[in-house]
């Protein structure tokens, strides 16, 4: 299972209608987290490293990050992070 991780133009981003989307913040923290469902989610702030399967991915600010349906992981927020967010 992969996390993907791009660095959108803005009119990717109109596309998707992000700004319509939520918004979700924590400080930071270490926590476990499952996707039931496939997220997609733009950094609007902060800075995390996502650990599944052994391997880590790190994304902040500016970056647009889809999880697939099924994945377990551990989120390790270093700096706030707030972040629109979209499932399914």
């Amino acid at each position: 299972m992969e996390i993907t991780v791009v660095r959108p133009t803005p009119e990717q981003l109109e596309c998707l209608n992000v700004d319509t989307w939520p918004i979700w913040e924590c400080g930071p923290s270490t926590f476990d987290w499952h996707y039931d469902e496939p997220e997609t989610c733009y950094l609007l702030e902060g800075q995390v490293t996502v650990t599944a399967d052994g391997q880590s991915v790190s994304f902040g600010k500016g970056d647009l990050v889809t999880f697939p349906e099924g994945l377990s992981c551990v989120w390790t927020v270093r700096e706030k992070v707030r972040k629109y967010y979209r499932f399914g």
